[in-house]
């Protein structure tokens, strides 16, 4: 397994030389890396029609993007924080029962360059950049997404009762198809499994973001008394081959916590 840490990867093995000056690239995090790569950053890049930086990271990253005329990209509602007077703005509602009843986002917005525009997610944390290819079969909770390219789909797909009840999940989540690039969010910063075929990994259920591999649930240590015991409630069990991207932070332990110390109730 080979695994990313915030905006490098690291391997469990001694790190190969350095390449030469000049052969080094960004590595886009939707890609898997290569056997060998060195610590890479990804805050910028290009696609059709525009071209992107991130800035801010960690915990109070912004994605700018430069649109040449005509070009075309889509975020949730309410993601912009300002843009050039050039841009033109407009936005699509998307209804549907399964939206209606899950809450996910029924509109987006749509921004046509040319010009510049800067999205911010809502909560503390950083951005993805997500090469979409049509190969790898990424799935993405409904909170993750922030913005992407005009070729990107994004459908709503359910993922049973008994996973989205215990996995942390709603029970439609977004199965991600076309080509192009999708921007993720997090709570907190992120950290990328690559994982080989046959191979497990264990996450918690509140930490997950976006996955290419199959999963089971279960519970933590193994049963009831265990999971009291190390404080961990249910957890995903994901086998290889794919990739999983999880999140620093648990927004339902931090929204635990914030209502503990408000006078709120909740508590631990």
């Amino acid at each position: 397994m080979s695994y990313q840490q915030g905006h490098g990867q690291q391997h469990y093995y001694a790190p190969p030389p350095p390449p030469p000056p000049g052969l080094q690239q960004h590595q886009q995090l939707g890609q898997a890396p290569q056997a060998g790569s060195p610590p890479q950053q990804s805050d910028s890049g290009e696609f059709p029609g525009g071209n992107f930086n991130i800035s801010h990271r960690d915990t109070n990253a912004v994605l700018n993007l430069n649109l040449q005329q005509g070009a075309t990209v889509r975020s949730k509602s309410g993601a912009m924080i300002h843009m050039s007077g050039s841009i033109q703005l407009s936005g699509k509602v998307k209804f549907s029962v399964k939206k209606l009843f899950t809450g996910s986002e029924m509109s987006e917005s749509t921004y046509t360059g040319p010009g510049r525009v800067a999205l911010g997610p809502t909560l503390f944390g950083d951005i993805i950049t997500l090469r979409v290819d049509g190969q790898q079969p990424w799935t993405i909770g409904k909170d993750a997404f922030l913005a992407c390219t005009a070729d990107v789909t994004k459908e709503t797909k359910t993922q049973g009762l008994g996973k989205s009840l215990f996995s942390g999940e709603d029970l439609f989540v977004y199965r991600l198809g076309g080509h192009g690039i999708m921007w993720l969010t997090s709570f907190g910063a992120v950290d990328r499994l690559d994982l080989q075929p046959g191979e497990q990994h264990i996450v918690d259920n509140g930490h997950l973001v976006a996955w290419s591999c199959d999963y089971r649930v279960e519970k933590a240590g193994g049963g009831s008394m265990g999971a009291m015991k190390t404080g961990e409630g249910l957890v995903c069990r994901f086998t290889g081959p794919g990739s999983v991207y999880v999140q620093t932070r648990n927004m339902d332990e931090f929204d635990s916590y914030i209502k503990a110390h408000s006078g709120g109730g909740g508590g631990y």
